[in-house]
């Protein structure tokens, strides 16, 4: 109608038929209509294109892959190592308070045989896989009963079958892609790219490691050793020991700046990256030749390793009479930790087993008697 008002026609001839001034309008008519639906539909689609461009999107840590791409860490919101994600518990408010209110339970209310969590905090799942090594001494019922008989040899799981209910001390803690290494790879501040060799690959490094700034590049680097992605983490990895290998004296004055990276990445509690964070340590006490500086320099920051070790010491590959075949690839992590205080004992001087006791307290020393 707006558009109708606005639009000037022709005069009317006096003389025209009022048949054809008719037809006139109408075919007018519909050429408006047919304009004004093209007009909504195009503002329709630019309305929902605007939507989807402006629309916030989750955080998600997808991880791409792709050394063109850049990781957007503006929406990263999560702590790496952070408690906040994990279950919590309900707080008992008379726990806190000298008074307790108790209330007299019916029957139904208190906990019957196979339906507590066990000390977790989700509940178990029944495992209905069958047993891998059946006893064939054992008579199996033909018709099963409302109760049927638990046979010893229903206990015996593959290690890949068997599913271990974690509490909540070795639970992975969130590991977002936000480290410095990352941040600085991407944006062309690392003088490092990937040689790709026959058999293993290995750092081009565009600048001699000797005239490196310790100071300001090895913290990036062990901040990086929290990655799981590729090429980040076997850069950072290999970039650490290619600098402790050529600037072994430069790393005691750089210790204070390497715990706080050692403690996050050792916070998220991943397997894969303590077995890493581990490695790296045995070979940080020993880069300096026996001059055993850098065990000394670690002794007052035990605080901030030892807890973690403390919690997964007993994290062993217990096979019986079994063959680990990836005995090579070090992955055991009780072996791991154990190797590590050791070494931490060995080139930590005369105060380091005390301090190791302190905070690890089934670790035996190896050098006194």
């Amino acid at each position: 109608r707006k558009w109708l008002k606005t639009r000037k026609f022709p005069k009317r001839n006096a003389e025209a038929k009022p048949r054809e001034s008719l037809e006139r309008i109408e075919r007018n008519y519909i050429e408006v209509v047919v304009q004004v639906n093209k007009e909504v539909e195009s503002t329709k689609m630019s309305q929902a294109q605007f939507d989807l461009k402006m629309r916030q999107k989750h955080p998600s840590f997808v991880e791409t892959g792709s050394c063109f791409d850049a990781t957007n860490s503006k929406h990263i919101k999560v702590r790496p190592g952070g408690h906040e994600a994990l279950p919590k518990k309900d707080l008992d408010v008379s726990a806190f308070s000298f008074c307790k209110k108790t209330e007299r339970k019916t029957p139904n209310q208190f906990m019957r045989k196979h339906t507590g969590l066990g000390g977790t905090l989700r509940p178990p799942t029944k495992d209905e896989t069958p047993a891998e090594f059946p006893d064939e001494n054992v008579v199996q019922p033909q018709q099963p009963s409302s109760h049927p008989r638990r046979l010893s040899t229903d206990k015996i799981r593959s290690p890949k079958q068997r599913k271990k209910l974690d509490f909540q001390a070795f639970m992975e803690r969130p590991n977002p892609p936000n480290t410095e290494f990352r941040r600085f790879y991407e944006r062309g501040d690392l003088p490092v790219q990937i040689e790709h060799g026959g058999c293993n690959n290995r750092i081009a490094w565009k600048v001699a490691i000797e005239k490196l700034d310790f100071h300001h590049y090895l913290p990036i680097f062990f901040d990086g050793l929290r990655e799981v992605e590729m090429p980040y983490a076997f850069l950072s990895e290999q970039g650490v020991y290619d600098m402790m290998q050529v600037g072994s004296s430069k790393i005691v004055p750089v210790i204070p700046q390497l715990i706080i990276p050692i403690k996050t990445a050792l916070n998220t509690r991943d397997r894969s990256v303590i077995a890493k964070v581990l490695k790296v340590l045995q070979a940080l006490v020993k880069c300096d030749h026996e001059q055993n500086l850098v065990g000394q320099a670690l002794v007052p920051y035990y605080r901030q390793i030892l807890p973690v070790l403390n919690i997964f010491i007993r994290k062993n590959e217990n096979l019986g009479d079994g063959i680990d075949y990836g005995q090579r690839k070090r992955g055991n992590l009780g072996g791991l930790i154990m190797e590590t205080l050791e070494a931490f004992e060995t080139h930590g001087g005369q105060d380091a087993f005390i301090n190791i006791k302190y905070f690890v307290p089934v670790y035996e020393s190896v050098i006194i008697n």
